[in-house]
């Protein structure tokens, strides 16, 4: 009787949890805020000051910049004028060819375009991937042409730091996910996007200081795993359906979170309100700004702090254990469920993490998780599938890689040397550097 009565209150849990994600992933877009916005076509013109500083490239925004839309025969569509972000949105009747123009007399006092001819950009129809279109003027130095290959590498490096540990970050659940259930679960990217989105709807929407939000958002990210797993992958698990159509539902799930995330927040990328206009500083020969010198020192505590948890307390030695071998630690009297449910929740919470810092760095977009989701496949096949030291260690590496890599290749295909390694990887060392060799069969 005792444990029916668990039982229910089990599901009356989840049931509650997954009631507050979808109350949550239904609100965050407040009616008529962005929805409406994005209803109609835009073209978003950026206009960006490049300044050569020790052989360091900064970007900073160019206000107050006068641009104007119009078709291929010359009839005005539209103007508008850059604001203290540099960005310009002029919206469009339609996907279709338009002509850009950059009103050079409009720059302010001594700032120049890279290219002084190009003040005109042509848009194809073709190009219109979603209801906006992005074009961007650069002025000032040429950027990174000046310098020195020392000073390149350098700043390649701390970059590459950066973005290592938020891939760690959000690697560390996918792996003990894999670990503990054996599923590997292609909607791992899109718990990721659900923490840029919640905390630009904290943030922007409802105007909550995002230092504020950051512990809610995190919280509910939490939430967001143990509904995926108590409503769809432990009913799968209960029913003995097998890992292969797990990883199926998964990618439909992925597919139907993003599809649910492009309806309501648009596919153009947006800002956070807070933090996110920043000067770079100096630091000998690279530069940083404060907010991703400091999302990244959170990032390397809370790293720390999930190897000292996993290392030192009784459930993340139970969490080790489930990973190791699930048959033996559930003979010794661990519950699993119970440390399976845990990994979901702090899985969760720890991608709604990474899509926060991500979200600082780069923007909140629809698809800001789905475009991880295979460098965080590389770091903890690299480091070892089912071990949370490897995906930490594995993620890092896979972040300096690709921001290396964009010195020897195009900044487009920067991610693709990382997903040669995941490769090699497989074919070599299929355990990856912390895994151990298993017998098949």
């Amino acid at each position: 009787m005792t444990n029916k009565n668990n039982s229910k209150s089990h599901i009356f849990a989840v049931a509650r949890a997954f009631a507050v994600v979808v109350g949550a992933l239904m609100m965050f877009v407040a009616p008529g805020a962005a929805s409406a916005a994005d209803s109609d076509n835009s073209i978003i013109v950026s206009v960006q000051d490049q300044a050569n500083n020790n052989g360091v490239s900064e970007k900073k925004p160019v206000a107050g910049v006068k641009v104007s839309v119009s078709n291929p025969a010359g009839l005005a569509i539209g103007e508008g004028v850059t604001d203290s972000a540099g960005l310009a949105t002029i919206p469009v009747p339609a996907k279709d060819d338009y002509v850009v123009t950059l009103d050079v007399t409009s720059l302010p006092t001594g700032v120049t375009l890279v290219d002084g001819t190009k003040t005109v950009v042509n848009i194809v129809k073709d190009s219109f991937t979603t209801n906006s279109k992005r074009v961007i003027f650069f002025a000032g130095s040429a950027g990174e042409s000046g310098a020195s290959l020392f000073d390149r590498i350098a700043q390649r490096l701390v970059d590459g730091i950066r973005l290592g540990l938020i891939i760690a970050i959000c690697s560390v659940g996918l792996s003990l996910i894999f670990g503990t259930t054996g599923l590997t679960n292609f909607a791992h990217g899109e718990m990721v996007t659900f923490g840029g989105l919640i905390a630009f709807w904290f943030n922007v929407l409802l105007g909550i200081p995002l230092l504020i939000a950051a512990p809610l958002v995190i919280a509910l990210g939490g939430v967001l795993g143990l509904a995926m797993n108590g409503i769809i992958f432990a009913k799968l698990r209960k029913r003995g359906i097998g890992l292969i159509s797990q990883l199926v539902v998964s990618v439909g799930l992925s597919i139907m979170l993003r599809n649910m995330y492009l309806y309501q927040f648009g596919g153009r990328t947006r800002p956070l309100d807070d933090f996110s206009l920043q000067v770079a500083k100096s630091f000998g020969p690279v530069s940083i700004t404060m907010r991703d010198l400091t999302t990244a020192i959170i990032s390397l505590v809370v790293l720390l702090g999930v190897a000292a948890f996993l290392q030192r307390s009784r459930t993340g030695k139970a969490i080790r254990a489930v990973s190791d071998n699930p048959s033996l630690a559930s003979s010794t009297g661990i519950d699993t469920q119970k440390i399976i449910r845990v990994v979901w929740f702090a899985g969760g919470a720890l991608a709604a993490m990474g899509g926060v810092f991500r979200g600082l760095d780069e923007q909140v977009g629809f698809e800001m998780g789905s475009g991880l989701i295979f460098l965080m496949f590389a770091g903890i096949t690299l480091g070892g599938l089912g071990s949370a030291y490897g995906a930490l260690i594995g993620g890092f590496f896979v972040g300096l890689l690709v921001e290396l890599a964009s010195l020897v290749v195009p900044a487009e295909l920067k991610n693709a040397p990382a997903l040669l390694i995941l490769i090699i990887v497989l074919v070599v060392r299929p355990q990856g550097i912390l895994g151990r060799k298993q017998r098949v069969g």
